[in-house]
């Protein structure tokens, strides 16, 4: 068992909880598993992933959900919790809970020799009839399979002559119906084109460009192959990594305890955070893009700004790793605070109001239009940003960041004004205008005109053109960074030993913008923090009408969010 220890109360698994919104229900018809139902056997097994994917399907109910346990992986239609009006009458509308037939999956597939470890849908492409579904493997290897159509499907390094290790996270470029990315537990990231094959021989790679503990390579070849780029992050696994709202940039999650946030595009550094100690294992960005949320090995929740570079929060409340985190855009919210207004749930006013979380679109129209509203009245706004967590503590943590931890007003500590290298920056600016990377990324490496020029040449990219509107913790640690010609292996020394020395370097971090003390940064509590299942729990999803958890014996649960269950007494 996971957590151990506590009286019978703290280890007793809770079916429901508490907020100021209403209470959170969990919905045991719409339970999703192996079809038999018994609990997985999760010793030495990769950590179950869920993704989901619209189809929009004319019968209303277009979720698709797609999870791995151990060597099998599953793709059903999700029912989670839907609203019918009975008789048309608006003052009753039921929820009915149509439980889940897993004897019936749409697909489902078991492998042999690998396991799949990670998964990502298309949004771009996904339609009633054909969805496209990226996994990731254990041994390495990268399918793309459509579990509507079963049609054959293509598998990128399939011999394995790219990357060796576990794959830990892969998603599609956002806005392209062909780019995708892989992380691996080297520390590599690779761009890949599903257009594209990788060659029957191991790729030799040439510099495009390097900075502070980290370097991007081209693949040196006559003819357009797989993988397009390769970026080598820091020191030992990357974890996970996760695009912001508009796509532009990649926050990266890394063993040797760093976060580092690229300018995609350019291959730019904007900034970097070290965790208080350990590697750091998850990482998300607010549905604005102005804040990144990290978690990991410290037990801690660790918030960063990004327009200004620096740590601004961190949350204490689990026992254990942190394995997952997530910001709800249902109830983060932003208002005007005379006068008062309160939100809560999903309500389709509160969609009215703000428009968090529902795209690229709807995230800038949002912050174009706070902007104009705080510049011409000049009253304050009102902002609560809600995250969630989950662990290895088998806890789901949820956690409001408000505008006192946001902009705060006076300086937490006497001992923040020391030396510049331990000084804490200016509070933050009320400014509600996106960020933008002119500020201090403290990684402008090379000018972006090269980098642009570089990527279009050899990866024949076309990032731009394709934008359109709109894990566990890997313990072993490899440096397998595949075939290379000599000068380029020449440089990859030159790395390793940077990064040795970086790490050397790591404790200097402590009392510094990149890793505050305890006592310089504001401590979040919990809102709610609850043991929730038996297992650690390895997926945290926020959807309109519900929130998704997952934990490691194969269980996927619903909560229903305050207001989506209505008794029938």
């Amino acid at each position: 068992m996971a957590a151990e220890g506590g009286g019978k109360e703290m280890n007793e698994i809770k079916t429901q909880f508490t907020t100021r919104e209403g209470v959170y229900k969990l919905l045991t018809h719409s339970e999703y598993s192996r079809p038999n139902r018994v609990p997985f056997n999760s010793q030495g097994s990769n950590p179950v992933k869920v993704s989901f994917v619209n189809v929009n399907d004319q019968s209303g109910n277009g979720d698709r959900i797609c999870f791995n346990v151990g060597r099998e992986l599953y793709f059903y239609i999700y029912k989670g919790v839907r609203k019918v009006n009975i008789l048309s009458l608006p003052v009753c509308p039921w929820l009915l809970f149509q439980a889940a037939d897993l004897s019936k999956p749409i697909d489902k597939r078991i492998y042999k020799g690998t396991q799949p470890t990670c998964h990502d849908f298309n949004p771009l492409t996904a339609t009633a009839e054909s969805v496209s579904l990226l996994v990731g493997f254990s041994a390495g290897q990268v399918q793309l399979i459509d579990p509507i159509k079963k049609e054959t499907s293509k598998l990128f390094n399939e011999e394995r002559l790219i990357d060796k290790s576990r794959v830990t996270c892969v998603r599609w470029v956002p806005g392209s119906e062909s780019l995708f990315l892989v992380a691996h537990s080297t520390g590599s990231l690779y761009l890949y084109n599903v257009e594209h094959t990788c060659g029957t021989t191991p790729p030799h790679y040439q510099l495009l460009k390097q900075g502070d503990g980290y370097a991007v390579h081209t693949c040196k070849s006559k003819s357009a192959r797989n993988p397009l780029l390769r970026w080598t992050v820091g020191e030992g696994a990357l974890n996970e990594f996760a695009f912001s709202p508009d796509g532009k940039f990649l926050a990266c999650a890394s063993q040797d305890g760093f976060l580092r946030v690229f300018g995609f595009d350019a291959a730019e550094l904007h900034g970097t955070m070290k965790s208080y100690f350990g590697g750091l294992l998850c990482v998300c960005w607010s549905p604005d893009g102005r804040y990144i949320v990290a978690g990991g090995e410290d037990d801690l929740v660790t918030v960063w700004s990004f327009s200004d570079c620096r740590v601004i929060a961190r949350g204490h409340g689990h026992k254990s790793w942190v394995s997952v985190v997530a910001f709800d855009h249902c109830t983060t919210s932003v208002e005007d605070s005379d006068p008062p207004a309160e939100f809560s749930g999903s309500d389709e006013e509160f969609h009215e109001q703000i428009h968090f979380g529902g795209g690229r679109d709807r995230a800038n129209s949002s912050q174009s239009r706070l902007s104009k509203r705080n510049s011409t009245d000049g009253r304050p706004v009102s902002v609560t940003y809600r995250f969630g967590s989950v662990g290895q503590d088998t806890q789901l943590c949820l956690w409001d960041l408000t505008e006192d931890i946001l902009f705060p007003h006076l300086p937490l500590s006497s001992g923040s004004s020391g030396t510049p290298a331990n000084s804490l920056p200016a509070p933050l600016p009320r400014s509600n205008s996106l960020p933008h990377s002119s500020g201090p990324a403290g990684g402008s490496i090379i000018d972006s005109a090269f980098i642009a020029t570089g990527v279009s040449k050899f990866a024949t990219l076309s990032l731009h053109d394709a934008r359109k509107e709109r894990h566990e913790k890997d313990h072993k640690r490899n440096h397998s960074m595949g075939h290379i010609s000599s000068k380029s292996s020449d440089r990859l020394n030159q790395l390793s030993s940077a990064a040795r020395t970086a790490k050397a370097d790591a404790a200097k971090t402590l009392g510094t913008l990149l890793c505050p003390r305890m006592e310089e940064i504001p401590l979040l509590e919990p809102l709610v923090c609850k043991k929730i299942a038996h297992e650690r729990l390895t997926v945290l999803i926020f959807l309109e009408d519900c929130l998704v958890t997952a934990c490691q014996e194969g269980f996927i649960c619903t909560w229903a969010r305050p207001g989506k269950v209505v008794s029938l007494s």
